[in-house]
């Protein structure tokens, strides 16, 4: 049977299991809205593209499928590109459509017309261009093979009004073969006994996870490897939840705004296993001084990731938890071989937790960090937090508990501001049964407010907690640290009335001035079955501790209360 362009677009999308996608329709993409209508793909209208491509990440996160979005030619297809790059850098799995005009007139400078494949190259983990509608079904089959597999990322089509309209026949093949796309998922069994034989041989081993894990869906495997060797476990931004943080074991995420301890065992160890992470700038600080005398090895499904920034001594590529499931085969034949030598290591590690705890100044002062404490204490720890970015990302990750993966949602390769209100909409919609908060501050949620029309609109009960303190918190925190307190340029003392915004919108809005109200508003706020900004006028100059400033080595660090 022929089908047109439109059409094999949403057979397409109804074979690859597709339940909810995001976007924005326009002109070019009239001819697919069209066959959209009725179709059984729940279409969540967004209010900017760039908020359609946020929420199919933070869906993405929230539930491990691959997002969806759409956007038409030209400008909502430039709006897209943020979200894009943000998922690109913390390897996520989105599918973009994007309309585009005609193709006889594509590169005429038509009206609403942009190179978006060549504007998304260096973005995407893959783009498309399609020109004929018999390629569009295996097209579309390749995105998604291509978004979720190996290290997972972005993928755009470019679809351009013509080929919708066209028609073919529609054949929907059920296997994808890439010649030049083979991603490697088992680890070479002779890295493997190497690495193995580092591990018995170490002392002051440590292991440093990040998103690769979650991705994988590798933290049984890590849990197993942490108890199994009584190796101490510290976690990048991205892969908080992935081993639990109640655990003796854990020691905290570690680089710029790690814990002390963290950071101390680090350059102290002499042996870090890697998985899943990449060693970026805000890992490894000094990067000429960075744990000067440890062995190191990296496991990682990308190979271009190893050996990118820090060269290691023994290279694995594969999947995280099938290479971590070999090794655990082999470290369980070991028993408690190697352990006792560890427990010198274990206690000094524990003098560095008790002597320089993650904390702040205890007092009647309403403070961002107790706000965040108090959301783990009344969600129980169970809740999806997503975040902006700056202090808020920073405070949401130190004094929120993350003991399960896919729990902790922010942006932390890009570093977009205005990236958690959408994501938390995408996980909620994603999760509905789970309780989900976007921790904002207050110059990040102003980037994306127009989502809450999408919250109200589609009844998506996401709460933001806006830890309000009237400035742009971590460049100011940063020029009151290194450029002697001169504030330029980051003074929010005439922010909205978020109540009143909320309000505008149709949702509730409840401000916080005093420490005893915060366990009530939060509990109002979770008893309500829609959307709630609850704005936090927190301390104005708290600072995030610690910190190490750029240029220093890991174990550098600024150390103190705000």
């Amino acid at each position: 049977m022929k089908l047109t362009g439109a059409e094999i677009f949403v057979e397409s999308l109804i074979k690859e299991k597709v339940e909810i996608m995001f976007g924005i329709p326009g002109g070019v993409l009239l001819p697919t809205f069209d066959v959209l209508y009725g179709a059984p793909i729940k279409f969540i209208l967004t209010r900017h593209e760039q908020g359609a491509a946020h929420m199919a990440d933070g869906y993405a996160r929230a539930t491990g499928k691959v997002g969806v979005c759409i956007a038409t030619s030209g400008p909502g297809a430039t709006n897209l590109t943020t979200g894009l790059a943000t998922a690109n850098m913390d390897s996520v799995p989105v599918v973009a459509f994007t309309g585009q005009v005609a193709t006889h007139l594509v590169g005429n400078d038509a009206f609403q017309e942009a190179d978006t494949t060549g504007v998304t190259r260096s973005i995407t983990k893959y783009n498309y261009l399609v020109k004929d509608v018999k390629e569009l079904a295996c097209t579309i089959k390749e995105a998604f093979h291509i978004a979720r597999t190996g290290r997972p990322g972005p993928v755009l089509i470019d679809f351009p009004v013509d080929v919708q309209r066209a028609s073919c026949e529609f054949v929907y093949h059920k296997e994808v073969e890439i010649r030049s796309y083979k991603p490697k998922y088992e680890g070479h069994p002779q890295q493997i006994k190497k690495a193995i034989d580092l591990i018995k041989q170490s002392e002051r081993a440590v292991i440093y996870a990040g998103g690769g894990v979650i991705i994988s869906g590798a933290s049984g495997e890590l849990r197993e490897m942490a108890k199994t060797t009584q190796i101490p476990v510290t976690l990048t931004l991205m892969g908080m939840g992935a081993f639990p943080q109640d655990s003796e074991l854990f020691l905290g995420m570690l680089g710029m705004h790690g814990t002390y301890f963290a950071n101390h065992a680090i350059q102290n160890s002499d042996l870090i296993i890697a998985i899943g992470a990449r060693f970026d700038d805000r890992i490894t600080a000094r990067l000429d001084a960075f744990a000067p005398q440890a062995k190191i090895i990296h496991i990682d499904i990308d190979p271009t990731s190893i050996s990118k920034n820090v060269k290691v001594d023994i290279p694995i590529v594969g999947d995280a938890k099938n290479v971590m499931r070999e090794m655990n085969k082999l470290l369980n034949k070991l028993g408690s071989k190697n352990i006792e030598k560890r427990k010198k290591w274990q206690k000094r590690i524990s003098q560095w937790k008790k002597d320089n705890p993650l904390t702040y100044k205890k007092d009647d002062k309403l403070r961002p960090q107790y706000v965040v404490e108090k959301i783990y204490e009344v969600t129980k720890g169970k809740a999806i937090i997503t975040t902006e970015v700056g202090q808020n990302q920073m405070w949401a990750q130190q004094f929120y508990k993350y003991n399960y993966p896919r729990h902790f949602i922010t942006s932390g390769g890009l570093g977009t501001m205005g990236y958690g209100f959408p994501a938390a909409i995408g996980a909620k919609l994603g999760k509905p049964e789970k309780i989900v908060f976007d921790i904002a501050g207050d110059g990040s949620i102003q980037m994306n407010i127009q989502e809450m029309a999408t919250a109200v609109n589609n009844k998506v009960g996401v709460k933001i907690a806006i830890l309000n303190n009237g400035y742009l918190g971590m460049v100011r925190q940063w020029q009151q640290l290194f450029y002697k307190k001169r504030y330029s340029a980051t003074d929010l003392t005439a922010n909205p009335d978020f109540v009143k915004i909320a309000e505008a919108y149709g949702a509730l809005g409840i401000r916080v001035s005093e420490k005893g109200e915060v366990e009530g508003a939060l509990k109002k706020a979770i008893s309500v079955d829609g959307p709630v900004i609850l704005d936090f006028l927190v301390e104005r100059e708290e600072n995030v501790f610690p910190m190490v400033p750029a240029g220093a080595r890991l174990d550098e660090v600024i150390r103190g209360l705000a």
